[in-house]
């Protein structure tokens, strides 16, 4: 029997392939037809290894998807959980009006409770913060000192040329174990707060873990207990309300905003009282 020469198909397996090619597409043809009455025939078919279930394939997509999201959401919850703010955007308080006022109320405080000298904030130190942030490194200190610098000519093009004034009256607490004098109503606050969101928009645009869980309030703090454990332990857990009761409605002066500052919660303060300082935008 002669072999067929390479490339070449007698006539006998051409028979076979026709027939075989004929029988497979009668058996498709009566598949498809009955796959017609079934209730999914709607669902698309593919003839590509039988029939493929499209859904399948979504469904299969889908957790895929919800697994990916549900790791993104795992991973920036832990860094929520380890986010621990060390720097802050800091408005100095320079005027000697405010800071005599606010001296004053401290002194009257501990004339009537001793123990609450140790819950003052020295005079050096009065600010307002804009925005706290978390800053781990040298490399992450100087993204945020860019931010900052960023930070001048939006506040430039929102004043316009203008002074921002800060008008500080009365007195406030939060939640009884923070002290402050309030910042008085206006457009300033809006201002204020414009600079705050733009500010912690472009922390974090930059790749800065800025900001907190609570709405900005603008304060100047000027005493708070967790600064001294001591004095829970030695029943000291509010400020009493009777004790600034003569200054809550009293008027400390103004402040003009010049300049806006990148601090250090944690390094060693200056002499002078105010925090370290890494940059600042004069304004």
């Amino acid at each position: 029997m002669e072999r067929a020469e390479a490339g070449e198909i007698n006539s006998n397996e051409c028979e076979n392939v026709s027939r075989k090619k004929k029988m497979s597409e009668e058996f498709e043809a009566n598949t498809m037809n009955s796959l017609v009455d079934m209730p999914f025939a709607t669902v698309d078919i593919q003839d590509d290894c039988g029939i493929t279930d499209e859904p399948q394939i979504n469904l299969k997509r889908s957790q895929e998807n919800e697994w990916i999201k549900s790791d993104q959401v795992k991973k920036k919850k832990k860094k929520q959980k380890d986010y621990q703010p060390n720097y802050f955007l800091s408005i100095p308080i320079t005027n000697k009006e405010i800071i005599k006022g606010i001296k004053i109320v401290q002194n009257a405080i501990i004339q009537q409770d001793e123990r609450l000298a140790k819950a003052m904030v020295s005079d050096g130190s009065f600010h307002i913060t804009l925005l706290v942030m978390q800053l781990l490194n040298e490399d992450e200190v100087n993204i945020g000192i860019d931010a900052l610098l960023e930070l001048k000519p939006f506040i430039e093009e929102l004043l316009q040329g203008k002074h921002l004034t800060l008008p500080f009256q009365g007195i406030g607490t939060f939640g009884n174990q923070v002290g402050f004098v309030k910042l008085a109503e206006g457009e300033h606050v809006k201002s204020l707060l414009e600079i705050a969101e733009t500010a912690n928009r472009t922390f974090q645009e930059k790749g800065i873990l800025a900001g907190d869980s609570r709405s900005f309030k603008p304060h100047l703090t000027f005493m708070k207990l967790s600064k001294s454990p001591w004095l829970r332990k030695n029943g000291v857990k509010k400020i009493d309300p009777d004790l600034y009761e003569k200054f809550i409605s009293h008027r400390f002066g103004e402040e003009i905003v010049y300049r806006i500052d990148l601090c250090s919660m944690l390094k060693k303060k200056q002499s002078n009282g105010y925090y370290h300082c890494e940059s600042s935008i004069v304004i």
